[in-house]
């Protein structure tokens, strides 16, 4: 399967020879693995601050490929939709999957060996169990009273 993230072109291990502030577009957009949980939609407590995961994904997520079907227009059809970029990335980290290449560099920790930048394929991170591929389930089908329903263990 093609990579539906263009990854071509980029120096090999970016990620590790440049602080998270000077990567290019390509290189950020390059780091997302596809997983697909942060498009998933989360209860925070309102006491604590405890995030937890949903498997009621947002309306735009593709359950099959793990990415956003409208990712360039998606703000025309889900106003609040985060835009994570270097910027604003300290802001939510604390809702961000354990697991997200985003944090992980963030931290100056490896990106796991699933990660298409390391595996060299898209299908990685769903061979190895760590997409939310085939296990959502939209935010059009549960009410959201029913959302803690859905409460879920990060894929980890």
């Amino acid at each position: 399967m093609s990579d539906p993230i263009p990854r071509d072109g980029l120096s090999p291990r970016f990620w590790e020879k440049k602080p998270i502030s000077k990567l290019s577009r390509k290189e950020w957009e390059a780091l997302c693995d596809g997983c697909g949980k942060c498009c998933l939609n989360k209860l925070e407590d309102e006491d604590s601050g405890e995030v937890a995961l949903t498997r009621v994904a947002c309306r735009l997520l593709d359950d099959d490929t793990c990415l956003c079907a409208h990712y360039d227009t998606r703000h025309q059809f889900v106003p609040d939709c985060i835009v994570l970029k270097p910027s604003n990335i300290e802001d939510h980290l604390y809702w961000m999957p354990q697991t997200c290449a985003y944090r992980l560099v963030y931290h100056r920790q490896p990106l796991f060996d699933w990660h298409p930048l390391i595996s060299g394929t898209p299908e990685s991170v769903h061979d190895a169990g760590m997409s939310m591929r085939g296990r959502t389930v939209s935010e059009f089908d549960v009410a959201d009273d029913d959302w803690e329903d859905h409460i879920i263990d990060e894929p980890t």
